[in-house]
């Protein structure tokens, strides 16, 4: 998804007590940088404007949350809408951490010992050109960085509004030794999930008619 340039997104990011600029000075190590490093730890790739970590995380104060994106300016949106849901619910925002960084070198700032037990991917990029294919979030070659810092039995939960990318996904999934335990191709008739929080992306294709794929997967 393509944004503009925002001059403001930069500087807030840097002043936030909830951003972290420097996330591979944190691999193996993630839990110290919450206030409660007890607290199951789960990611967010690719947050975008933050419209799905910014309600997940504040109704799920008893885990911690790392959304992650490359670019600035939905960092920034992010931000302020995670701020938003806090201040909304009248707390601080202490469960959640936002960092940029690059998601094909994740594992340059995840490993084992950070015990990840949950990943949420949503409206990811479907890279429909043969060549660009491996760049996808559930493509094989990224579901094997990603078992090298999630628990055994840890989970992937995936929507999308792509028909090709999901079908694809189920193979990937597959490939990687990872179960899909449960799947829908219309989310909002099927649901799979305890509680669905509808995303930017997932309002807007909803509307259009376009019905929504899902799974969870889970690491054998």
């Amino acid at each position: 998804m393509r944004i503009r340039y925002k001059k403001w997104a930069r500087g807030e990011l840097e002043a936030s007590k909830f951003y972290e600029d420097e996330p591979e000075k944190w691999k193996g190590k993630w839990c110290e940088h919450f206030e409660n490093s007890k607290l199951p730890f789960m990611l967010e790739l690719g947050c975008g404007k933050g419209t799905f970590i910014s309600k997940l995380a504040v109704e799920n104060l008893d885990v911690n949350y790392l959304a992650i994106d490359l670019v600035d300016a939905m960092l920034g949106l992010a931000k302020r809408n995670v701020e938003a849901s806090y201040l909304e619910a009248g707390i601080e925002p202490k469960n959640v951490i936002l960092t940029r960084f690059d998601i094909e070198r994740i594992n340059l700032i995840l490993d084992k010992a950070d015990k990840v037990e949950r990943i949420y991917i949503n409206f990811c990029n479907p890279w429909p050109r043969g060549k660009h294919r491996k760049k996808r979030l559930t493509h094989t070659k990224q579901l094997e960085k990603y078992k090298e810092f999630l628990v055994p039995g840890g989970e992937i939960y995936f929507k999308t509004d792509d028909d090709e990318l999901f079908e694809s996904s189920l193979h990937y999934f597959d490939e990687s030794g990872f179960s899909v335990i449960s799947k829908t191709y219309n989310l909002h008739n099927e649901p799979i999930f305890e509680k669905n929080i509808e995303t930017e992306h997932e309002k807007m294709f909803s509307e259009q008619g376009i019905k929504i794929k899902a799974l969870i997967a889970k690491l054998k």
